[in-house]
């Protein structure tokens, strides 16, 4: 089978960013789960890697943003950066399941997320987060976060924090939740159509 990887390169005034995925490397695949991640921000960085960690991707990202202006760039950049690289290791979506549905907990904390690799991208978020920052990330940019690597993949993507007091928990649930279902969308089918009745997609 071909190999489901991208390497994106996006540089603007405001950030510098490198980006390589390989989508297959689940246990039982015979290729090494890499993750590296380093945006600047930390929490940012523990959100991407339990997202590669729990879809079976090899990530490695690295992000010199402005970060002496806040974090906002960064944030979406990324986002956007890895959106487009899922895109273009996914080439045609063929021989995919293409739904995927993910539920993740974390202690008491609970996330569900809905994914549909279908060329129309959109996105609705319930994060339900109150705090004002998560480490150096605020929880503004968490929505946002997802929905700029919605509309750069082409998906609809919907994320729900069903339950939970701790928005750590909660944000992390969710981000582990959306892996989940990336994991079960990405997933092959062992043939080679459409998987739409319009035979594109």
């Amino acid at each position: 089978m071909a190999a489901r990887t991208a390497v994106v390169e996006r540089k603007t005034a405001e950030t510098e960013i490198h980006v390589a995925i390989n989508l297959d490397c689940q246990p039982g695949t015979g290729n090494n789960q890499e993750i590296n991640v380093s945006t600047g921000i930390g929490f940012l960085d523990h959100m991407y890697h339990a997202l590669a960690k729990h879809s079976g991707m090899s990530l490695q990202l690295t992000c010199k943003g402005d970060l002496h202006i806040d974090d906002h760039h960064s944030a979406e950049d990324t986002a956007i950066a890895l959106g487009t690289a899922f895109k273009q290791a996914l080439g045609e979506v063929r021989g995919i399941r293409r739904y995927g549905t993910g539920f993740a907990p974390l202690d008491e904390a609970l996330s569900r997320a809905v994914i549909d690799i279908c060329s129309r991208p959109y996105c609705v978020t319930d994060l339900g987060l109150k705090r004002e920052k998560l480490g150096d990330l605020s929880t503004e940019m968490f929505p946002h976060i997802f929905y700029s690597f919605s509309i750069a993949a082409g998906v609809t993507l919907h994320i729900d924090v069903l339950r939970g007091e701790n928005d750590h928990h909660r944000a992390e649930s969710a981000f582990k939740a959306l892996a989940l279902a990336i994991r079960q969308a990405i997933e092959r089918t062992g043939g080679d159509d459409v998987p739409s009745t319009k035979g594109v997609l």
